[in-house]
């Protein structure tokens, strides 16, 4: 499962009722992070700049870990302990991982927010 089931329970549970549409809001918002996290951590790739690659990824780390993507947080740690190490060689199939399961996470939380649109 590429979201924890147990993350997203605990987020519900901060809106029993559902009425102020808790998980949507961050789950929204998560997406959007997501989508600019990616690209900065592109664009310090590009640029070799392992500065902007550790803020990038440290960012993203704690939320996918606070929404329940772990394995995508798991990898963002990695990646900023090898940056924080120096071990840049090990970077790119660590982030070619990362952004392979950014995509999935994506497509998990979009599915998540259609089947949350639906009436009931």
């Amino acid at each position: 499962m590429v979201l924890d089931a147990q993350a997203l329970a605990a987020l519900s549970q901060l809106d029993p009722s559902g009425s102020s549409q808790l998980l949507t809001r961050v789950m929204t918002t998560y997406r959007t992070s997501l989508a600019r996290l990616v690209a900065q951590l592109a664009q310090a790739r590009r640029n070799a700049d392992p500065a902007a690659l550790r803020l990038a990824v440290h960012t993203l780390k704690s939320s996918s870990a606070s929404v329940g993507a772990l394995a995508l947080s798991s990898l963002c740690g990695a990646a900023e302990q090898a940056v924080r190490e120096g071990r840049l060689e090990a970077l790119p199939p660590l982030l070619d991982r990362l952004e392979a399961e950014a995509v999935r996470v994506d497509a998990a939380v979009l599915e998540l927010l259609t089947d949350r649109s639906q009436p009931r």
